[in-house]
């Protein structure tokens, strides 16, 4: 059991070095159901320290996204807080502060080797077989003749002195790690006094911010004692860790973009919604205990615990992930399914809008279409799709000229003969029904009765769903008879008959 702490206190802290990726966003979302879950805080920090790749584009980017997913923070950049500010780029005085600190107290020293030297000396420690590691050359350079080098301009790092010995800690997902602080040699914790490197700024942020937990990917794994030592080295209290496992491909490496996308916002624009990337990213190391798969962000914050998280990497399953989308889209209202959509087909030129409300052109046919001709279509495709980007090829042929080959409007071994015969019939008995009566009930009891008397219904359905969609797969062609009315139905048929 993890050791009780007066407020839980959990940190996001990404680098705006780039878009969010799903990794980061899992790490968020497990920092946030476990901050919900104890009614502690979440902070969100941005470690922009790295000045030459940070850019104001990308933390823009990672909030928004965060938002989108419905992962909220209590305190960060853009809300103010006790702990303020909230950017590593703003907290140059305060880190410039411990790193005098540890140096005064000769815990940390001034290194001028050069880039060559240390080179020399990791090779040197390779070819005897071992770790390659500082050597301590400058460790105990004279005070005097350290001021003298920065003061005549000579480059330096500033290095934190290794104690020999155990380090030592308890994950509380994977128990106890320990390393041999022997094999790592003095580390360099800052360029200068105003360029704090990683490991050294994220122990003081953590401190300065009073976090209680720090869940992170299991790639820190190997942070942590170093960390844990410049805490103890600047009289920090302790932190519980908890190292989540790795997102991996299918071919169970780390997932990268040779998998495909990792952007949040790439699956945003291909049409998951939020809530369904939230619940599969949450089933991406953490199982319930039970065969559920369908989780809301309320039942996730109930649901959650660090001790149902599994320390082997968890596999990037995209067919798990549609099926959830799929899900959500299925349960989505109406109304808002269709203002999900409407970008999609305004993006794909299918349809523009028009100076007047719920109005829009077909530009391929000139045709003015509403509002409710739109929802009909959504609400025939809501079970269909998967994400919402399939709307587009799944219902083009709503708003265009269809092309296809001949060949498809055959059934299985059917003539060219038989099938003209059979949309020759349809032509026949469609155009029998009165305007006023076209619907979906009188076009199937029509069209059923006569595809009954043959001995394989598709003879009759196949051709039909080919000359109205130009397509293999669609939703049922009586649906779609009913929706693209009487009119167009008949021309489509006639060409149909025409192509054969």
């Amino acid at each position: 059991m993890a050791k009780k702490v007066k407020e839980v206190r959990v940190r996001l802290a990404p680098s705006p070095t780039g878009v969010l990726h799903l990794g980061t966003a899992r790490t968020a979302l497990f920092n946030y159901l476990f901050a919900k879950k104890n009614k502690g805080k979440f902070i969100l920090r941005i470690e922009d320290t790295d000045f030459e790749r940070s850019k104001s584009e990308y933390e823009k980017e990672i909030l928004q996204e965060l938002k989108w997913l419905g992962i909220e923070w209590n305190e960060g950049p853009d809300i103010s807080g006790p702990f303020e500010p909230y950017r590593q780029s703003e907290r140059i005085e305060i880190y410039k502060k411990y790193l005098e600190k540890l140096i005064g107290e000769k815990k940390a020293y001034y290194c001028f080797c050069s880039q060559e030297e240390l080179e020399e000396m990791k090779n040197y420690h390779q070819s005897l077989g071992k770790a390659p590691k500082y050597s301590g050359k400058c460790a105990d350079l004279p005070e005097k003749e350290a001021k003298k080098l920065i003061a005549e301009g000579k480059p330096y790092v500033i290095r934190f002195r290794v104690p020999e010995g155990k380090i030592s800690f308890k994950d509380l997902i994977r128990g106890k790690i320990e390393f041999d602080g022997t094999l790592f040699g003095d580390i360099v914790i800052a360029k200068n006094l105003l360029q704090p490197l990683y490991n050294f700024a994220v122990v003081v942020d953590d401190y300065e911010m009073k976090i209680s937990h720090i869940i992170r990917g299991e790639e820190h794994i190997s942070n942590t004692p170093r960390q844990i030592l410049i805490q103890k080295a600047l009289g920090f209290n302790e932190i519980q860790y908890a190292h989540i496992p790795l997102i991996l491909g299918s071919d169970r490496s780390k997932l990268s973009k040779r998998h495909g996308a990792t952007a949040v916002s790439s699956f945003r624009k291909d049409g998951y919604l939020p809530e369904a990337i939230c619940n599969f990213l949450a089933l991406l190391g953490w199982n319930p205990g039970d065969d559920r798969e369908i989780f809301s962000l309320k039942s996730l914050i109930k649901e959650f615990s660090l001790e149902k998280v599994q320390k082997s990497g968890a596999v990037f399953n995209s067919t798990r992930l549609d099926w959830i989308n799929g899900f959500y889209i299925r349960n989505k209202k109406l109304s808002d399914l269709v203002e999900l959509i409407l970008p999609y087909w305004l993006n794909a030129g299918i349809i523009r809008e028009t100076d007047f409300k719920n109005k829009y052109l077909c530009p391929e046919t000139n045709e003015i279409i509403d509002n409710n001709y739109l929802k009909i279509i959504i609400q025939t495709y809501q079970t269909r799709i998967k994400k919402l980007s399939e709307i587009v090829s799944e219902t083009d042929f709503f708003f265009k000229e269809i092309e296809y080959e001949k060949d498809l409007l055959k059934w299985k071994e059917n003539s060219f003969e038989e099938t003209k015969q059979q949309i020759n019939n349809l032509i026949k008995i469609l155009s029998g029904i009165d305007d006023k009566d076209w619907n979906r009930e009188e076009i199937e009891k029509i069209t059923l009765k006569e595809a009954n008397k043959l001995a394989d219904r598709g003879l009759m359905l196949w051709p039909l769903r080919v000359a109205l969609t130009g397509k293999k797969g669609s939703a049922g062609p009586i649906e779609i008879s009913s929706i693209l009315g009487k009119q167009k139905t008949i021309e489509r048929l006639e060409k149909a008959s025409e192509k054969i």
